[in-house]
């Protein structure tokens, strides 16, 4: 009679290697904190403590708001906005996207090209939200619903090392 727990033992763990080569492996950063992120939701509400039961400090209704993940709790997420306030939101309601915000001080020129020669095309706001393409050489590439162009990675919260 055949030994079938010599056959099937040895069979089992090269089907379990194949399996294990196959399985996606998550990527070493989505475990790492701090990162950028932004809001990804028309309405999101940001909690005093990681949890549905906590009251709600703030409600965002600013799609691609960036913001700064400092925590991870579970599903949640302890976030800090650019005003600098910090509370506790989904992890449903973010997305890695990157997004940028024209920071306070004045008018920021968005050019053509990243650089300081290229032409104007527009002067943006403080406030200004937009998604964030390629920074390099000081100039990061905006998009402000539709307006794209550079803007001085100075001039925007939400670039750099996080």
């Amino acid at each position: 009679m055949m030994n079938w727990r010599k056959i099937l033992l040895p069979l089992s763990a090269i089907c379990g290697l194949g399996l294990a080569a196959i399985t996606p492996v998550r990527a070493a950063d989505d475990d790492r904190v701090p990162y950028w992120a932004s809001v990804d939701a028309e309405i999101a509400n940001l909690r005093v403590g990681p949890g549905d039961s906590y009251r709600i400090d703030w409600v965002y209704r600013r799609p691609h708001l960036p913001v700064k993940v400092l925590r991870r709790e579970g599903s949640w997420r302890l976030i800090e906005d650019p005003s600098g306030d910090k509370g506790w939101m989904r992890d449903l309601l973010l997305s890695r996207q990157r997004a940028g915000m024209v920071k306070k001080g004045g008018l920021t020129e968005m050019r053509a090209e990243g650089r300081s020669g290229a032409p104007m095309l527009w002067r943006v706001e403080p406030g200004v939200v937009g998604l964030l393409g390629e920074c390099k050489d000081g100039w990061c590439a905006f998009d402000a619903t539709g307006h794209k162009g550079f803007v001085r990675e100075d001039r925007l919260w939400g670039t750099g090392a996080p």
